[in-house]
């Protein structure tokens, strides 16, 4: 029987030369093509134990590129939110420039106060008469029906828009209040909850409403004197003072707001901040107070203007966001409110609120404005 005799190099060539050709034939199909099939064209194109090798490496190859997401794939996967998380995320208004960096839990000093978080409701019973979705809270001897009818009534005065003119003049009698720092449900011992820090304090508030209303087309005016600085007692007669300054000057102003926050403390030293959840963002709770003449000490000849003024704007911040207004507060305050006929003072939160949350609270509040003045 004739031996077979084993299998050699055809003269003259180098064994190196069939295993780079298998390599580079291999790479090349494994790199555009991926498939078994071509994989078994390289196997058959190179010599046997070559092509095993390579085999090999290629499939480990194969497997480690499928198991490893692109870069594109990665990012993509990382920036999708689930359904859940798109509904929960807050809807971005431009408010956001205005925030501040809040003071995280690690900053929480042992003997921090506490802060407690409610939602007030709109009332219920014979004090509180129905003002669109929202409500005023009848604190005079007015009848329901006779304040009822009042609100019923058109503004007393027209918004011109896009005027040169200043139609709104935005202060604060008591410019100093401001809002907690932190982050978490706490504030600093000792914490007045005032500063002269206009970036901090009321003053922060009205610049967000009024870069609001100029922003639709409402020239408004913000005027940040400290007028409870350095001392509390006469604050409004400073504010007063400042007011008519301002009216002689500009005359074409309809409209005069008092910007403040309110303090709602328990006996127990726990501040309460009145909130909501509007569009995914927790927000201050807002309340109007509109005052009435009671015929000797407070004399305000055009309280049922201001009244009238007072329930257009309820009805357009409780329609655009429910649940962010408290009742209105219609009581025997003076508040300086017989200057117009378009005078209203506003509580934005309070001391247990967080400063975003009263900045937010004040665009939304201007952006009801917006709709109350221009229709």
């Amino acid at each position: 029987m004739r031996s077979r005799e084993p299998w050699r190099l055809p003269a003259g060539q180098s064994r190196a030369v069939p295993f780079l050709q298998a390599a580079v034939l291999f790479a090349a199909l494994c790199i555009f093509a991926r498939s078994a099939a071509l994989v078994l064209a390289a196997f058959l194109a190179a010599p046997v134990p070559a092509a095993q090798t390579l085999l090999h490496l290629g499939q480990q190859a194969v497997e480690s590129r499928a198991a490893e997401p692109s870069a594109e794939s990665a990012a993509e996967a990382a920036s999708a939110l689930s359904p859940a998380q798109e509904a929960a995320a807050p809807v971005q208004t431009g408010v956001e420039q205005y925030f501040v960096a809040l003071q995280p839990d690690e900053a929480r000093p042992a003997d921090a106060g506490a802060v407690t978080e409610q939602q007030f409701g709109q009332g219920s019973g014979e004090k509180y008469i129905p003002c669109g979705a929202g409500s005023i809270k009848n604190n005079t001897r007015q009848t329901a029906a006779d304040i009822a009818a009042e609100a019923a009534q058109p503004l007393p005065f027209a918004i011109e828009k896009d005027s040169a003119a200043p139609q709104v003049l935005i202060m604060h009698t008591h410019a100093t209040e401001d809002y907690r720092l932190s982050a978490g449900l706490w504030f600093t011992p000792g914490d007045g909850a005032r500063s002269t820090d206009r970036s901090i304090n009321m003053c922060a508030v009205g610049r967000v409403m009024a870069d609001t209303l100029n922003a639709a087309g409402i020239c408004t005016l913000h005027d940040e004197t400290l007028n409870d600085y350095p001392s509390y007692t006469g604050s409004y007669a400073n504010s007063r003072a400042v007011v008519q300054q301002y009216l002689a000057q500009y005359p074409s102003i309809k409209v005069v707001l008092d910007v403040h926050r309110d303090a709602i403390e328990r006996e127990n030293g726990t501040r309460c901040a009145p909130v909501c959840s509007i569009d995914g963002r927790q927000a201050a709770q807002v309340m109007i107070i509109c005052g009435c003449d009671n015929g000797t000490s407070v004399q305000l000849p055009a309280w049922r203007q201001n009244l009238r003024f007072a329930a257009a704007w309820e009805r357009s911040m409780e329609a655009k966001y429910p649940g962010l207004t408290r009742p209105v507060l219609f009581s025997y305050r003076f508040y300086n409110q017989d200057l117009t006929t378009g005078s209203l003072l506003i509580e934005i939160g309070g001391h247990g609120n967080n400063l975003n949350e009263a900045l937010y609270a004040g665009y939304l509040a201007a952006q009801g404005l917006v709709e109350t003045l221009l229709g």
